[in-house]
């Protein structure tokens, strides 16, 4: 295709109707089936008169009419036109085509493999022109399969619960509010806590920490007098935090399209196996087989512009800062990336934790301003930096199976078992303490004789830490290591075989409609639990909380579990897959079992943090208000308590 009619046909597609009256074509859609697998479909249309519809993808730069179907089950034989096209002169194009005017029809052979749904959606593409607008255009089509398909599908697609009254549960608890405390306020604070020790370290790197005396220097030595070198300094300060806190904002505005969008982001297959790739080349560079670096041309440019205006060319050097250190700051800010948006508060606790980063970077820029004379207290740049960044490099390699853990988690690969993500920890452990007894050996580093207390305390640290994780290759009560719960995988996940498929042997169920089955059946509550593989909260209260006798003994006794995690990303049958419209009026496609039980959340609790959880009884009312993340056992066990009281109440 030529480089003029694709520019033409972009400017005809996006910039033109805008100005353009857009006729939307009504098209019918039946099907006819032909035997058990197969169906013909005829599809048909009246185009306005003066326009006309391009035949097929013959012409350059055409696609024609195109017909997708929903899922690889569903195989489609190429379309055949009922109506037989006219050949004229296009206005657009300027030369003779064939094309569709008026009333139209085509039919094309349409067959499914596997089980087969009661309707089936499919994307219809196309583009209309007169002799002035060229607009591609795409429309949904639904067909019907089966008779009583709608009685079906308002079953299968039972998503908004009217019985579930937010605003009017039973009962109201005391314990509710005390319980759902820690999941806002304090989630935020802990991750730009998080941001700042990630700063902290950052700021002990090789990129960064040389950069400290030589910028400070610079700030003060070139301005008229202290107080206008203070001045710059801060506001080079300010200007680091100000360039974190703005990479963000795009995630804001993700945010407000879709409540969901930043769960698929975070749960996301191919992010999180491309953050596994990244982590593990971090590390290998971190490591000193290799130097990262962004293209000199971006950090030469920013670097180009530091000397324009007085606060604009401060800007500019705090962009560069920002650049030239990517290569020891990148994975960290990965890591911070990936975990924001996989808790609980979404686009504002990334902000958060940048935030927190940008402020650790910049604080020390400020204070030495203030007080130049502390720049001789600091150590002198050598061969310590080497090793911390050797050091980063081994927990970036852990950090990358973390990643890797979340993908095999949600695609059900059973790769990455708990017990086989515990040992290779092991094993980066292992390694790490060598290294920092001086035993294992890089290079390209000066090994400095006698090692210094420092270094030989984090290896004794670190050797402690290798020494507790080797329980949790085990299967016994010892295998639930509480200080990292929720960054291994789940205890159930594990290469040991379990009697039940139910964690700690609790009446559970992954489904809602079975859930409300089994109480109605036992006379027993519902406990909803919306969860996630990749939600770290999720398997601290597992693991912390519903371990705890007197939570267990209670869940056990008195409630049917309904797990529902928002992140499986198991494609739902083709007869269960549905677009659903919210009750704001916006679509969503329910293809996957993440999609549905995400839909579920937002639509009856107007909430999309994981974990979740709520009290129904077998007549699906709301019991007391939900609540969430809540770590202090018993403001948990008085919740249960409080959803169970009002549930047994006739």
């Amino acid at each position: 295709m030529n480089i003029r009619l694709f520019f033409s046909l972009l400017f005809l597609a996006f910039l033109q109707p805008a100005l353009a009256q857009d006729p939307m074509l009504t098209w019918s859609a039946s099907a006819e089936a032909l035997n058990e697998k197969q169906w013909k479909i005829t599809l048909g249309t009246t185009i306005p008169e003066g326009w006309h519809m391009y035949l097929a993808d013959d012409e350059e730069g055409l696609q024609g009419v195109k017909l997708t179907p929903p899922d690889a089950s569903v195989s489609l034989q190429p379309l055949e036109w009922i109506t037989q096209p006219i050949e004229k002169k296009d206005a657009i194009f300027e030369k003779d085509m064939k094309l569709f005017t008026g009333e139209i029809r085509a039919s094309v052979i349409m067959h499914i493999n596997g089980e087969v749904p009661p309707t089936l959606q499919m994307l219809l593409q196309y583009e209309i022109a007169d002799k002035e607008y060229f607009l591609p255009k795409e429309q949904k089509i639904q067909l019907v399969l089966k008779e009583g398909a709608a009685d079906t599908e308002q079953k299968a697609q039972r998503l908004l619960i009217p019985s579930i009254q937010l605003d009017a549960p039973r009962q109201h608890c005391d314990a509710a509010s005390a319980a759902s405390a820690p999941d806002s306020n304090s989630g935020l604070g802990h991750i730009f806590l998080l941001g700042f020790i990630g700063g902290l370290v950052a700021l002990l790197t090789p990129c960064v920490f040389p950069m400290i005396p030589l910028t400070v220097s610079f700030f003060t030595k070139q301005s008229q007098n202290r107080r206008k070198g203070v001045f710059n300094a801060g506001m080079y300060g300010f200007f680091i935090l100000l360039i974190y806190i703005l990479l963000s904002l795009p995630f804001h505005f993700l945010d407000s399209l879709n409540p969901e969008i930043l769960n698929s982001i975070s749960t996301n297959v191919y992010l999180n196996v491309f953050f596994f790739l990244v982590f593990v080349f971090f590390a290998l560079s971190f490591f000193g087989l290799f130097e990262i670096t962004l293209p000199s041309s971006i950090s030469n440019k920013a670097d180009s512009k530091s000397g324009a205006g007085n606060l604009a060319g401060i800007f500019f050097m705090a962009l560069t800062l920002a650049l030239v250190s990517f290569s020891c700051t990148g994975p960290i800010l990965g890591s911070l990336l990936a975990g924001s948006l996989s808790t609980n508060g979404g686009a504002m606790q990334l902000t958060s934790g940048m935030a927190g980063f940008g402020l650790a970077l910049a604080l020390p820029f400020a204070v030495f301003a203030l007080f130049p004379n502390w720049l001789n207290s600091l150590p002198k740049s050598g061969g310590w930096l080497t090793t911390v960044k050797i050091v980063l490099g081994f927990l970036e390699l852990g950090l990358a199976f973390k990643f890797l853990s979340n993908a095999d988690l949600v695609m059900h690969w059973g790769l990455l078992k708990r017990e086989i993500f515990i040992g290779i920890w092991v094993v980066i452990g292992i390694c790490l303490s060598l290294y920092l007894f001086g035993i294992l050996k890089f290079k390209h580093e000066y090994l400095k004789k006698p090692l210094s207390r420092l270094r030989v305390s984090f290896g004794v640290i670190t050797a402690l830490f290798t020494l507790y994780l080797i329980p949790g290759l085990t299967n016994t009560p010892y295998a639930n290591l509480s200080l990292i719960s929720g960054f291994p995988p789940p205890l159930y996940y594990s290469i040991y075989q379990k009697d039940n498929n139910c964690i700690y042997g609790l009446d559970c169920t992954d489904d809602y409609e079975e859930g409300i089955r089994k109480a109605k059946a036992t006379g027993k509550a519902v406990l909803l639990d919306f969860t996630g593989y990749a939600c770290v909260n999720c398997r601290r209260m597992e693991e912390n909380v519903w371990t705890r006798p007197e939570v267990l003994s209670l869940m056990k006794e008195k409630f049917v579990v309904v797990s529902l995690y928002v992140d499986d990303k198991k494609k739902l049958p083709l007869a269960e897959q549905f677009t659903y419209t919210t009750r704001e009026g916006m679509e969503r496609e329910i293809k996957t079992v993440g999609d549905k039980w995400a839909v579920f959340e937002t639509e009856n609790f107007r909430n999309n943090a994981q974990p979740l959880y709520a009290i129904l009884n077998s007549d699906e009312e709301l019991m007391n208000e939900p609540v969430g993340y809540t770590p202090d056992v018993a403001a948990y066990l008085n919740w249960l308590r409080c959803g169970l009281e009002a549930a047994e109440k006739k």
